[in-house]
């Protein structure tokens, strides 16, 4: 008698804005997949953000958070909006993120920025600049000058003072160090880490630590680049580069920008992992309230962001495969588009799109 083995979880926290209608469309491929290739997979779904904190009064429930915990791995979509702006800071949507990387201790995140053949014209750099763009950027996610210590606003010689702290030790910067060491390892093996290690004294270490790391990875090239150099190269000429590790702030920047060489940044997807492949996946776009419920956004970051799931924390890589060939088929085929990556104005659904890869899955 054989006895089935344990389905493994995943937390669905939707979201705000679009988050809802794209993570809607990443589950729908969650459950096809199921079904062609018995993963296994079993979604639970909790609210977080500013759904959470209209529900709950907070938007990191505790039976949010526990769901998390518990969870292999989380799919997450956008949190949120403009009518939280007047919310206490610690209320906030937003602070559901960093307590989820911070409880969950997801230290390393990864935004890829490839650029899809058939949407080069989307992309505001030229075609020739921009065609085979294939960038990892590897942040530091739990540490740095959003989580340092001391912070805050306080009166002094009668006005107002703001201040943050940048901090990192060298455990920190150790760890973000070989998780891209390693990722470089399986690709080109070529790493360029950013700093500002001519201004700052906490650069000035994290140099130093990646410099010392890199003598245990001697097939990787390193280089060092200074954060506003990396800026200016990344929209002057990004093939240059292959996989890139900074810090908490400076990738924060840099992924953005790198986002929006591929077209539409509704087309990213990263991932947030833990020291043992835990993660929590999501899109790179934010909860975009001005498209909301109109059902136009585009899924398939939030898609992609499953195929990368599959891929770091289930080890499944063929069914990871099987998401990014039927993506690039609705892309090759140049029937569906929606409003962010369409070029003749015939813009498809938020449903459509999901459909469309829907029905590419072999």
């Amino acid at each position: 008698m054989t006895t089935k083995s344990k389905p493994r979880l995943i937390a669905v926290l939707p979201g705000d804005g679009i988050g809802e209608e794209v993570t809607q469309q990443s589950v729908r491929v969650i459950e096809k997949l199921n079904a062609l290739m018995d993963l296994g997979l079993e979604c639970q779904h909790e609210p977080v953000g500013g759904t959470a904190y209209d529900l709950h009064g907070t938007p990191l429930p505790e039976k949010t958070l526990e769901l998390a915990k518990a969870a292999d791995a989380v799919l997450l979509g956008a949190v949120g909006g403009p009518k939280y702006d007047s919310a206490p800071r610690e209320l906030r949507p937003e602070r559901a993120l960093l307590g989820l990387r911070s409880e969950l201790d997801l230290f390393s995140n990864l935004r890829p920025a490839t650029l899809f053949p058939e949407l080069a014209a989307a992309s505001t750099l030229k075609p020739e600049v921009v065609s085979g763009l294939d960038i990892m950027i590897v942040r530091e996610l739990t540490g740095g000058i959003y989580f340092g210590q001391p912070r805050g606003i306080e009166q002094s010689d009668g006005q107002r003072r703001g201040f943050n702290t940048m901090v990192y030790n060298e455990k920190e910067i150790e760890r973000i160090a070989r998780s891209a060491f390693e990722i470089a390892m399986q690709r080109n093996k070529t790493l360029c880490s950013v700093d500002k290690a001519n201004v700052l004294e906490v650069s000035e270490l994290w140099r130093e630590v990646v410099t010392r790391v890199s003598a245990d990875y001697s097939e990787v090239s390193l280089s060092h680049m200074y954060i506003d150099n990396a800026c200016m190269q990344l929209v002057r000429a990004p093939k240059q580069f292959d996989v890139i590790v900074t810090t908490n702030m400076f990738g924060d920047i840099l992924s953005d920008a790198a986002s929006m060489l591929t077209g539409s940044i509704g087309m990213l997807p990263s991932a947030s992992l833990d020291s043992n492949s835990k993660g929590m996946y999501e899109p790179v776009h934010g909860s975009a309230p001005d498209i909301a419920g109109q059902g136009i956004a585009n899924p398939l970051a939030s898609i992609l962001s499953v195929a990368m799931m599959l891929r770091y924390s289930f080890a499944q890589t063929k069914a990871a495969d099987t998401i990014e060939t039927a993506v690039k088929a609705v892309l090759a085929d140049g029937q569906i588009r929606t409003a962010d990556i369409t070029v003749d104005g015939n813009a498809a659904s938020t449903s459509e799109m999901g459909q469309a890869v829907l029905d590419k899955l072999q």
